[in-house]
């Protein structure tokens, strides 16, 4: 019995021995954000390594020299950003690089924007551009620091804050585990660019934040957004002019504007959208659920190919609606939409319309179908509180349940 005891307490202090180990050496990965399996064959640059440090000093020209130096590698290559919180301004992350894709960069830190808008030239904080093969993944915190600026937000006709992350010429792109908050503009810019994955993102900012999208999409195609929640102060997902092939999956959203395709029709000679597939979401306490918004008097364009399924929502204003008339009431759009279809859409509405489609006179809109839609009011009880429809210019057609009634 006392070497059977003896070998159990040898046993077991090895065992402590080892959970001590394995915890110094899960710290020490952490610290260095080098998660799961380190490949023997990637070199790793670590931005300490290249005069960044944490605190309050701009650290953006010790970043950008650390990735001048993965970017120009010629092996695996992956830039690091430790644990820590980060100052840094406007920082461009250009390519194109030379070793093999992708080049990757672990956020396993804080990074804080410095707040002050008069030291962004352009529309972005952090830019990664002409890349083909990128993914940026961690477990890091991405700080914009748009609490101090938004008070100086003036609306559409003002200066444009900066995104806190963009995209732009990047080919085979992925942006995974990320949290960004408090953006001075939107949250990722997705611009230009084409293969693009977004998933497991968690996306905050207060709900009066102004023009804080979550993620914006624009002439882009093949877009995969998947396994997030968002919560901002405007659309938690835009899709814009020149998209195609954008699939949105699993996404909560709330508070925010909802999931929108548009504003479309503010410029001219706009390239057309097409082929928009939203299914598996939910959205909380919208203001507006899955809105497709066309600019009122413009120019001629097109949207088709547009699918909204499974979707939930929890006391939601505007449950479905298109916007034809958005910011000119007085003249209706140009933008031609088509093939749009609603499937499997239910939940509550804190308006009394839940279904709101209201198209252009000028170009009504064609193959608009409802199938299987269940909607109950939940808002302040009014006279005549049962929920419903408004449809003009638009030729529908309704398939399964129906609450609201169709339009007639």
């Amino acid at each position: 019995m006392a070497i059977l005891f003896t070998w159990k307490s040898s046993a077991n202090a090895l065992l402590i021995l080892c959970i001590i180990a394995a915890s110094f050496v899960s710290k020490a990965l952490g610290y260095h954000g080098l998660a799961g399996r380190k490949d023997p064959n990637e070199k790793v640059f670590n931005v300490l390594r290249y005069g960044a440090h944490p605190g309050r000093d701009d650290n953006a020209l010790s970043f950008i020299r650390a990735w001048k130096a993965a970017c120009n590698y010629r092996g695996k290559a992956r830039l690091l950003i430790p644990k820590g919180t980060f100052l840094i301004g406007a920082t461009i992350f250009q390519g194109p690089c030379q070793g093999p894709a992708p080049i990757k960069v672990q956020i396993a830190g804080a990074l804080k924007a410095v707040a002050d808008p008069s030291m962004y030239e352009e529309d972005f904080w952090i830019s990664f551009e002409n890349i083909k093969g990128l993914l940026v993944t961690g477990t890091g915190t991405v700080d914009g620091q748009g609490n101090a600026v938004w008070k100086y937000n003036v609306g559409d006709g003002g200066a444009k804050f900066p995104s806190s992350i963009k995209f732009n010429h990047v080919v085979n792109g992925i942006i995974r585990q990320i949290t960004s908050v408090n953006p001075m503009g939107f949250h990722i810019s997705i611009v230009l660019s084409q293969n693009i994955k977004a998933k497991n993102l968690r996306i905050f900012a207060p709900s009066d934040s102004p023009n804080t999208d979550g993620i914006h999409i624009s002439h882009t195609n093949q877009v995969y957004v998947s396994n997030s929640v968002i919560g901002t102060g405007d659309d938690c997902i835009g899709i814009i002019r020149g998209c195609t092939d954008v699939h949105i999956r699993n996404v909560t959203c709330g508070p925010g504007h909802g999931i929108s395709i548009g504003s479309l029709g503010k410029y001219q000679e706009e390239e057309d959208v097409r082929g928009i597939t939203v299914k598996n979401c939910t959205l909380n306490n919208t203001d507006n659920g899955i809105r497709i918004k066309t600019y009122g008097g413009s120019p001629p364009s097109q949207a088709s190919g547009i699918l909204f399924q499974d979707i939930v929502m929890d006391r939601v204003k505007n449950p479905i609606i298109i916007d034809q008339f958005y910011g000119n009431k007085e003249s209706a759009s140009r933008v031609k939409l088509s093939d749009v279809r609603y499937q499997n859409i239910r939940g509550t509405s804190t308006s009394v319309v839940g279904v709101n489609i209201k198209c252009s006179h000028n170009v009504p809109c064609e193959r608009v179908s409802l199938s299987n839609i269940n909607l109950k009011y939940v808002g302040a009880k009014q006279r005549n509180h049962e929920i419903s429809s408004v449809c003009t210019n638009a030729k529908l057609n309704y398939a399964g349940f129906q609450l609201p009634s169709p339009c007639r």
